[in-house]
């Protein structure tokens, strides 16, 4: 019997046992919870859902912009946590990688999947250690982040150093994305992190600079059953500004919910309510893979300012069907702001495919 067979069977075995045990309760965000760094900057196996999402643009010695994204996303199944089979998957560990070029047209990237286990695929407690197969993204005891990411097409390896304190989006961290209770994630984000390191593409690495953003949003019931999907932006401003804007749409493209989170480079922080915060097509891209028609130059209103994201490329359609399952735009955008460059940022159209499900 091969390993690969012998392995299989413990696992069936465990979803055997799994089977006859009551599914698990999952934690509940609510309001009020303060959160602790470095702490909450680890995983939280108890709720369903949770991701870190690192994504910026990159400066060659060329000058030659390029974007990126690295995301690890952890998810917890219906078997139960308290199954002591040690090959058992509780928590599935998924990672995408991709990287607009402007000079290919469309995007290079790369996705992974595994269940938590045996060292070889986790998401730590206590603070950022993620790791996929070869994939790995760290953060260290000086709170600098390290990312290991080797592709068919590319190889990144950088460090990430921040500027500036977490972002607290929402009400403290309580970031609302529905009408009801619970439809809420934990979120935070780190703007402004500074790049250094290398990118290698065809076996030749070369010295890579830039800024980045990192989210990290963990939740056990994020949608509304009427949700479709979301549009969301990250922009670090060129004045160390940043700003994040969301909203969920329905089937019909209505604004179910939206907020936005402004903080100034003096760190004073303005949210926007659900009423203050419109995003409007400006132009929109045919996808040739999936003819879906995403909005890629978009204006965005956040109470009386209006940001204009206009994308680097058009196709930056990222097909994860083979991991999380989900079709959808991610990609490097310029913002302007009253007809003048202010910022790069990622803009995520999700749910123009077909229903988002978490």
């Amino acid at each position: 019997m091969s390993v690969c067979r012998f392995a299989l069977l413990f696992i069936l075995a465990g979803l055997g046992v799994a089977a006859q045990a009551a599914p698990p309760e999952f934690a509940q965000v609510a309001p009020g919870k303060t959160l602790a760094f470095p702490q909450d900057m680890g995983a939280h196996p108890q709720y369903r859902t949770e991701w870190w999402y690192v994504m910026g643009w990159l400066d060659t010695p060329e000058h030659k912009p390029l974007g990126f994204q690295i995301t690890f996303f952890r998810s917890a199944t219906a078997v139960d946590a308290a199954n002591p089979s040690r090959f058992a998957p509780k928590q599935l560990i998924i990672a995408h990688a991709a990287l607009s070029d402007p000079a290919l047209g469309h995007l290079l990237h790369a996705q992974k999947s595994g269940r938590e286990g045996f060292d070889l695929n986790y998401a730590k407690v206590g603070n950022t250690d993620l790791k996929l197969d070869d994939w790995r993204m760290l953060r260290d005891t000086q709170g600098h982040y390290h990312a290991d990411i080797t592709t068919p097409d590319y190889a990144l390896h950088i460090d990430l150093t921040p500027s500036q304190a977490p972002l607290l989006e929402g009400e403290q961290g309580y970031s609302q994305k529905g009408a009801q209770a619970g439809q809420a994630s934990y979120y935070y984000s780190e703007p402004q992190l500074k790049i250094g390191g290398t990118l290698a593409r065809a076996g030749k690495p070369q010295a890579v600079t830039g800024t980045a953003w990192l989210d990290h949003e963990w939740s056990s019931q994020v949608l509304s059953p009427d949700a479709s999907g979301w549009d969301w932006t990250g922009i670090n401003l060129a004045d160390g500004s940043a700003l994040m804007a969301f909203r969920i749409r329905n089937a019909q493209n209505d604004k179910i919910w939206a907020h936005a989170t402004l903080r100034d480079a003096s760190g004073h922080i303005t949210q926007f309510a659900a009423d203050q915060v419109n995003f409007n097509a400006q132009r929109r891209w045919l996808s040739s893979h999936t003819h879906a028609a995403y909005p890629v130059a978009i204006s965005i209103e956040t109470g009386p300012i209006t940001w204009e994201l206009l994308p680097l490329q058009d196709d930056q359609e990222l097909d994860a069907r083979n991991s999380t399952g989900a079709v959808y735009w991610e990609g490097a955008v310029t913002v302007k702001r009253d007809g003048q460059e202010a910022g790069r940022g990622y803009l995520e159209l999700t749910g123009y495919v077909d229903r988002l499900k978490l």
